[in-house]
């Protein structure tokens, strides 16, 4: 049955192989970068690598928590969101003139971050239990909202700690504040476009599988009514006697 295939543990051979397919050439640009005099670059490929894995430790180790159940495409977004962050990114920070690839990766680090967390909060409200749409949407945005607020307090902590300019903090000068606030507009942009797009497809409105999702969710929604007769049922028997 086609639902079995989201089942935890499953991926289908397309994701595996792009999965392998990024992890090979972030490997390649670590190794290139190692031999061209930037240890930095191999370090942060390694880094990389292990965190397209992700998914692979929450299987190992989620024994029978509702961590296991995380699904499989957004270890795919992210481990495409590494790639071009890591490799394209640095790449054309550090051997180019061009310095707005910031924005792209802050818009799709919200929408990556939103449609992880809209299936978080799913999840985490069990199997049996229907989630509002709405309800999930409101979670991912002040998700991915937070996430953003964090990677912003942790480029202010680097800047401090370390003399960085991941800000672009300049004294007697506006820049720093113009680059966080835009970091946190693209950011939210990117969350608001990510809850839309993913409710829509976990709710059977787009997507390959909208047939099996909106049975999915007409089902829940029939246990749920269900239950809500016989409670009360229950309730108007018992107040009788």
């Amino acid at each position: 049955m086609a639902e079995d295939r989201f089942e935890a543990g499953y991926i289908p051979v397309t994701h595996k192989i792009l999965w392998l397919v990024l992890r090979v050439l972030i490997l390649g640009w670590g190794v290139y970068g190692l031999f061209h005099g930037s240890v930095v670059e191999f370090l942060e490929a390694i880094f990389a690598i292990a965190f397209t894995h992700l998914w692979d430790y929450f299987q190992i180790a989620g024994n029978f928590s509702f961590i296991t159940r995380v699904d499989y495409t957004t270890q795919s977004m992210l481990n495409v969101f590494i790639f071009v962050g890591v490799v394209i990114g640095s790449t054309l920070n550090n051997r180019t003139g061009f310095h707005h690839f910031d924005l792209i990766t802050h818009f799709f680090a919200g929408f990556i971050s939103s449609w992880a967390a809209y299936d978080l909060a799913v999840i985490v409200q069990g199997r049996k239990r229907r989630l509002s749409p709405a309800l999930a949407g409101m979670f991912c945005i002040f998700a991915a909202c937070f996430i953003a607020v964090g990677w912003e307090m942790y480029e202010f902590t680097m800047d401090r700690v370390y003399g960085l300019l991941l800000q672009n903090s300049r004294p007697m000068s506006d820049v720093g504040l113009t680059d966080t606030m835009v970091d946190f507009i693209m950011s939210s942009v990117g969350a608001v476009v990510g809850m839309l797009t993913v409710a829509f497809y976990r709710n059977g409105l787009i997507g390959p599988h909208k047939e099996m999702y909106k049975q999915r969710a007409k089902k829940l929604e029939e246990t749920e009514e269900l239950k809500e007769t016989l409670l009360r049922n229950y309730l108007e028997n018992n107040t009788k006697k």
